[in-house]
């Protein structure tokens, strides 16, 4: 049985136990429960790839391997007294350097669990490049996620990809991120508080409370003060939410907005106000989380390495000077800017009229309606003014959309590392190795795990369907196949809410907040 299974494995590493059973029911008659089902995955797996106890006497090897052939990348693993694992942080000189070289100082946090035979967690810091892709800098497993772990992941992230400028963060708001941050890098960085996750709170809170139409428009002047862009249009959706109770008003008052209001918060988020970029990069690496630790880190190189020279190969044929969603948005904006009236005032200052009258400082790059100082691409006023001035549009974005910017974020490789051969006692690798690492004591608990985290709210009350090519999440302004962008990336945030263009973002951020 275990040399069927094995063999099934090798082609399918993601085999599950429901489809174990049902095969060899099938091709052999033979009738298995879930259990059996899955322990015989488990002794063949091990066949084919270790032991999982071995796997994490492996990693002092592993992590000298890493720094070995990837030069510059940062490999640490710290254990408890008894030897027994604590936790590992991984950072290839590859995500290193895109971090540093091409991306916003902006990182997302997050963490899943894994589903391996000993109980951990992974813990990510998620970059985005000039195109809006998912971008993994670093990563690390840890035996639980805790303050103190959070703080030393915090730590070595600090150590590994040290900026001259603030960094931004966006994460839920647990006490263990926002103290660590604090802790760690003080006022060197700004730390946003993810809109789903508040959201989220404030559904909870209500339940039981009020109707659901009550419910309905409070979450959605909620997330309407999170978009704001100036401090009127703020206050004018709260005291909407005051209108209908005082006590939840007093909540988002007490919820810190400075840390989630488009209207006070410091740090620059280019209007990413959510963190699904740790979703989409915890989506992408599912298949690798029940995997000896070991081979899970190693398959989570694989496929950024993958990844990494992807793109690189595939934007090598891009012509134009943004990369091509930000190409896109600042195409729509310039058509939105023919309809405007620049006036000069004084120096750089022009006043701009359209539906509304707006003043931009062009030298500053500053514009009354906030959207180029948000976005980091210039407001269809600024590019009326430009027009009126002569000058491109281009020279007032923000570098990190640029195509050079996005060949700098991927102009580095993360190399292949060799097969890593178990140690045979007496050799020399085993004499010297200083770091002796058992599991953790904790196991997974028994039972089916669940595999991914229940939805924020019951139903979405509607979905965006594109009228070109009938598919979901996004119209036929933001078209994969009517505008040629990628759709087979996996980890493109073009199909989701978050960055669609100026018309339809808010509305689709409140409509996916929405409880039914």
């Amino acid at each position: 049985m275990g040399s069927i299974i094995k063999e099934k494995l090798k082609v399918a590493p993601n085999y599950k136990p429901k489809d174990i059973a049902k095969d060899i029911e099938r091709e052999y008659g033979i009738q298995l429960n879930y259990s059996q089902a899955r322990r015989a995955k488990e002794k063949a797996r091990e066949q084919l790839q270790g032991s999982f106890k071995e796997a994490y006497s492996q990693l002092p090897l592993f992590c000298e391997k890493i720094r070995e052939t990837n030069p510059g990348s940062v490999a640490t693993i710290a254990t408890k007294e008894d030897s027994s694992f604590h936790r590992l942080f991984i950072a290839f000189h590859a995500s290193i350097s895109g971090f540093q070289q091409g991306c916003r100082p902006l990182l997302f946090l997050d963490s899943t669990l894994l589903y391996a035979k000993y109980q951990g967690t992974l813990l990510a810091a998620i970059g985005i490049d000039g195109n809006d892709g998912v971008f993994p800098v670093a990563f690390a497993v840890v035996d639980e996620e805790t303050n103190d772990n959070w703080q030393w992941f915090l730590s070595e992230l600090k150590s590994a990809v040290a900026t001259s400028c603030p960094i931004t963060f966006v994460s839920d708001f647990q006490r263990g991120i926002r103290e660590s941050l604090q802790n760690v890098f003080g006022e060197e960085c700004y730390h946003g508080y993810c809109l789903h996750y508040l959201a989220e709170k404030l559904n909870n809170d209500l339940k039981g409370q009020f109707s659901h139409e009550a419910r309905r428009l409070m979450i959605q002047d909620l997330c309407a003060a999170a978009f704001a862009p100036k401090l009127e249009s703020f206050e004018l959706c709260v005291e909407n939410i005051k209108a209908i109770s005082p006590e939840v008003y007093n909540w988002v008052s007490r919820s810190e907005p400075e840390h989630w209001a488009n209207a006070f918060f410091g740090g620059a988020r280019y209007g990413h106000l959510m963190s699904n970029f740790g979703k989409l990069f915890y989506d992408w690496v599912a298949e690798l989380n029940e995997l000896p630790i070991t081979q899970m880190v190693d398959g989570l190189r694989g496929k950024v390495m993958e990844l990494i020279y992807a793109r690189r190969v595939e934007s090598s044929q891009w012509v134009t000077t943004l990369t091509p969603l930000m190409e896109q948005k600042l195409q729509i904006d310039a058509s939105k800017a023919r309809s405007l009236h620049p006036l000069p005032s004084h120096g750089s200052t022009f006043e701009v009229r359209g539906e509304s009258v707006e003043v931009v400082d062009i030298d500053q790059w500053d514009c009354s309606c906030k959207e180029w100082q948000l976005n980091g691409l210039p407001c269809c006023h600024t590019i009326a003014v430009s027009e009126y001035l002569g000058r491109s549009p281009y020279d007032l974005c923000s570098r990190y959309f640029s195509t050079e910017s996005y060949h700098a974020t991927y102009a580095e490789s993360i190399n292949p590392i060799p097969h890593l051969e178990k140690p045979i006692k007496g050799e020399p690798d085993m004499e010297h190795m200083v770091i002796v690492v058992t599991p953790p004591p904790t196991k997974r608990p028994p039972g089916r795990p669940k595999m991914k985290k229940a939805d924020t709210f019951d139903i979405v009350k509607r979905q965006m369907q594109c009228s070109k090519c009938k598919g979901l999440g996004h119209n036929k302004k933001t078209c994969g196949k009517v505008n040629n962008i990628d759709e087979q990336d996996p980890l493109l945030l073009n199909g989701l809410i978050t960055v669609e263009l100026e018309e339809t973002a808010v509305s689709m951020e409140l409509e996916s907040s929405l409880p039914m």
